[in-house]
């Protein structure tokens, strides 16, 4: 294989990994308010019967009563009651490295 082949292979893949990281950030910035909101993460606060009050009860009984404040629970409802604010930069991160991770595979 010669030299400039694989250079421009590296290129290539660096370009697939930059384009999949950011299509990953901006699907999960996108979709985490409504998946949030499906899941029963509302403006309103947790929805009753929904897999957001299952684990919220989880959370009260193994912390003795209450939510954890900074704890996944308290987090989702914020998100879903609030939008992502100050949690985005964290969500896109989370994303490009699913993308990063998802391109590196094919």
């Amino acid at each position: 294989m010669q030299t400039g082949s694989v250079r421009q292979i590296v290129n290539n893949m660096a370009l697939t990994t930059a384009a999949a990281v950011a299509v990953g950030a901006g699907v999960s910035v996108v979709a985490t308010p409504v998946v949030l909101g499906a899941a029963g993460f509302t403006s309103l606060g947790i929805a009753a019967g929904s897999i957001a009050s299952s684990m919220m009860s989880v959370s009260a009984i193994a912390n003795g009563g209450g939510v954890v404040a900074g704890g996944v629970v308290a987090v989702c409802q914020s998100v879903g009651a609030g939008g992502l604010g100050a949690a985005s930069g964290f969500v896109a991160g989370v994303g490009g490295t699913l993308g990063a991770l998802l391109s590196s595979l094919f």
